[in-house]
């Protein structure tokens, strides 16, 4: 698991606080403490932490609201705490980017479990996101590409021979395919 790692807890009860923090130091974690998602979120702001444990229910900023201001900041791993199991709120956090919601009380084995888990799901979606983002920008860089072999056919190369032109352009001045393609969509004013 990733033992060592500093972890942000955010809860307006001390006892809770002060507990989850001697579980958490236990199982080798260093541990910052906040009285409300306000603080929390300046915690944040001050500190790169790899892991973050919310309660649902803080005066200021909730542990919902926080949870999203923190990942759309830095994405982080997240699990949600609170006493209320209610069908509303599991919901509305089921919308965020977090990885578990668990309910109190919350013991040593579970919260190591639910730790492990969370990162390896944190781990999977971000994998994912970064995957989608570069098939994003291959098919982007693709487009600008067959629009640069569009404008070279118009001039009366046969593709095969407009994209030969676009490569040797490439490799003469050292720079990528789609910079190429850029170049000659901006030269001959073709956005």
């Amino acid at each position: 698991m990733g033992a060592g790692m500093k972890i942000l807890i955010a809860d307006d009860e001390s006892i809770i606080r002060l507990g989850l923090k001697a579980m958490l130091a236990e199982i080798g974690h260093e541990v910052a403490m906040a009285s409300d998602g306000r603080e929390a979120l300046k915690l944040a702001h001050q500190k790169r932490y790899g892991f973050a444990i919310f309660d649902v229910k803080m005066p200021f900023t909730d542990g919902l609201e926080a949870a999203r201001a923190l990942y759309r900041y830095r994405p982080t791993p997240i699990l949600l705490l609170t006493a209320f199991g209610d069908k509303e709120l599991i919901e509305r956090a089921a919308q965020l980017p977090i990885q578990g919601y668990l309910i109190k009380p919350v013991v040593e084995e579970q919260l190591a479990a639910s730790i492990e888990v969370a990162l390896r799901r944190f781990e999977e979606s971000q994998a994912a996101a970064a995957k989608t983002a570069e098939l994003e920008e291959s098919i982007e860089t693709r487009k600008i590409v067959e629009r640069a072999k569009g404008v070279l056919m118009n001039g009366g190369l046969a593709e095969e021979e407009a994209h030969q032109q676009l490569q040797k352009a490439a490799r003469d001045q050292q720079i990528t395919l789609r910079q190429a393609a850029e170049s000659i969509l901006k030269s001959k004013g073709k956005p």
